[in-house]
């Protein structure tokens, strides 16, 4: 985990933001479409304003400690009517696909949640995406339910803090 760096997104982070949920690699297993850039303008003023509420929950801007780079980001979001729940997510750019960065970005969210009074932690995924699967499996989580999410196919999977 020292590897990497975590900052929750502010205001100027915009540009890196959008070069995550703009590229159709990244979001061909979220939404299965890049985010157009005034779409992704209005969801990146939730993201700040849910940054705002807590220290602790919200949407990290992670980078390599080492080299400065922007890897993608983080996000560990409490579910508002289950406190003691919360959501983990996370989306990498391509180049650092494949190494080791998604295994130490779940971990470092899960020990942010350990910190508070979460007792259960979910994630969401495209089920065809073996590698995130992979990597939450890795973690601790467990599949809960296949199903279909905004129509989309979906996979939740949890595990407890």
């Amino acid at each position: 985990m020292d590897q990497l760096n975590f900052e929750k997104f502010k205001a100027k982070d915009f540009n890196d933001y959008f070069l995550l949920v703009s590229n159709e690699q990244v979001m061909a297993q979220i939404t299965e479409r890049a985010i157009p850039l005034e779409e992704a303008r209005i969801n990146y003023q939730k993201l700040l304003a849910r940054n705002q509420k807590d220290e602790l929950f919200g949407s990290y801007k992670v980078y390599d400690r080492l080299t400065e780079e922007y890897i993608g980001l983080g996000h560990l979001t409490i579910n508002e009517s289950l406190t003691e729940e919360a959501e983990l997510g996370y989306m990498i750019l391509p180049n650092y696909w494949g190494k080791g960065y998604g295994h130490l970005i779940a971990k470092h969210l899960i020990a942010i949640a350990k910190q508070t009074k979460v007792h259960t932690l979910t994630a969401i995924i495209d089920p065809e995406n073996i590698p995130s699967r992979k990597i939450l499996l890795k973690n601790g989580f467990n599949s809960v339910k296949l199903c279909e999410i905004e129509g989309l196919p979906g996979e939740i999977l949890s595990r407890n803090i």
